[in-house]
């Protein structure tokens, strides 16, 4: 155990650890963590489409065709 504190002490001094670089780089390592598992998460979710919130169509209430009894196709 004391190889490990031995090795902590070594590499990441507590002078290091309350320098203002070593604070902007842990922000930025947690914002990129956080991007990341956002991203993660968003990529399990199912696709969802525009068109099936908005409807693209315009679809008309009545006919405005030239027959307008006629279900689409043209009077022979």
């Amino acid at each position: 155990m004391t190889g490990v504190r031995l090795f902590a002490s070594v590499v990441l001094r507590e002078s290091i650890m309350h320098t203002p670089w070593f604070a902007a780089l842990s922000m930025f390592v947690a914002i990129n963590t956080v991007l990341y598992l956002t991203l993660a998460i968003i990529k399990l979710l199912p696709k969802a489409y525009l068109s099936d919130w908005v409807d693209q169509r315009n679809r008309r209430a009545e006919s405005r065709s030239i027959y307008p009894d006629d279900e689409g196709g043209a009077q022979l």
